[in-house]
């Protein structure tokens, strides 16, 4: 495709496309609007009509005296909703894609005009609008070093991160980070049944203390609310952070079964490692850059309570992991392989369509990982 000129000079904006192509009627408007004063408007018709598609000067000025549709006066008012909840730090955070809006204006009961929004709707409006759910990205440092030293427990889990209820199955890893002062590391305790964040710190080294304090908050976090974690196999990478004495020590204490996965094998601990790259993209590369730990670790501190409380999670039927424990607590989930009938996914799919950062997607491939 070409730029195509105008008495020499070129209009800025416009992109030629093979003949046949048809614009909407909005999009050829618009732009003759941010190039009239310039060229003036037959000019720019004519151009327009000889390499795009054609349009009448009588076309625009009759398109800029119509009122606004029902449809165009329809699609504001879904915009203001649209752009307030995903800027709501409670609510898209700036990070949820077309799929997660749809299902928080649903969760919310938001109605348009006394009816509900279609999810094609918010994808049309949401590109509209420049409103683009976060993408994951890739990491470039290695954070496991094993120690042949160490002993190693085996590998319990075998990739099968699934769990029957709260505290069976932990998983744990940690990440690094880049600040103005230097390098950081955040480390996380996820329960697999319930995808919650149980357990987090951040610190400016990836010695054993720093996993260690992420796994002592998951165990107070857990005993404060009188829940046992007797029998929770913990799986890990064979870090030699989570091989060291003092670690599996605590671990002894509170009768938890270590599980270490194979050495070099990112896919043996991949919902952890998936964690890390949904903090990443989610928190930390929504700025540009990070004076310190101490800015970093208040940062995580909003991120992970809005993740537990807030977030929707499509495996968890579009709760957040804190309603759906609580839902398992009271009996309100449906049998394995039901699917409640509101929660359904019935939108449009296509190649054009944002796609979510939901956390069980492989960031490399975007496909399912483990």
């Amino acid at each position: 495709m070409e730029s195509a000129d105008a008495g020499g000079g070129g209009l800025i904006g416009l992109v030629v496309t093979p003949l046949g192509t048809h614009l909407s009627t909005q999009v050829l408007v618009a732009f003759i609007d941010s190039v009239k004063e310039r060229f003036g408007v037959e000019p720019v018709c004519r151009v327009l009509s000889q390499f795009v598609c054609k349009i009448a000067p009588s076309t625009y000025y009759a398109a800029r005296s119509r009122p606004p549709s029902a449809r165009e006066q329809r699609d504001e008012k879904i915009g203001v909703v649209l752009e307030e909840i995903w800027r709501d730090p409670d609510g898209g955070r700036e990070v949820a894609g077309a799929r997660k809006m749809w299902q928080l204006m649903r969760k919310r009961g938001i109605t348009v005009d006394g009816g509900p929004v279609a999810r094609c709707t918010i994808e049309r409006l949401m590109r509209s609008l420049g409103l683009v759910g976060a993408r994951r990205g890739e990491s470039f440092y290695r954070t496991t070093r094993s120690d042949p030293s160490h002993e190693r427990a085996p590998d319990l889990v075998g990739r099968n991160f699934t769990a029957a209820a709260p505290n069976r199955l932990w998983v744990v890893d940690f990440t690094y980070l880049d600040t103005t002062a230097g390098r950081a590391f955040a480390a996380f305790v996820l329960d697999v049944f319930s995808r919650r964040i149980v357990g987090w710190a951040v610190a400016d080294h990836h010695l054993t203390e720093l996993p260690l304090a992420a796994l002592e908050m998951a165990l107070y976090t857990r005993g404060a609310a009188g829940q046992d974690v007797k029998d929770l196999v913990h799986h890990s990478d064979a870090g030699s952070e989570y091989t060291a004495i003092r670690y599996r020590n605590v671990l002894t204490d509170f009768e938890a079964v270590a599980s270490i996965g194979t050495v070099g094998d990112s896919y043996d601990n991949v919902m952890a490692e998936s964690l890390n790259g949904l903090y990443k993209t989610e928190c930390i590369w929504r700025q540009e850059s990070w004076v310190d730990v101490r800015e970093i670790e208040y940062a995580t501190s909003s991120w992970v309570a809005w993740y537990n409380s807030r977030r929707l999670h499509s495996s968890l039927g579009y709760r957040s992991p804190i309603e759906y424990e609580n839902a398992y607590c009271n009996g309100e989930l449906p049998e394995p392989g039901d699917q409640p009938a509101d929660q359904t996914d019935t939108g449009t799919t296509g190649p054009d369509e944002q796609r979510d950062n939901d956390r069980d997607i492989n960031p490399r491939t975007y496909e399912h990982a483990g």
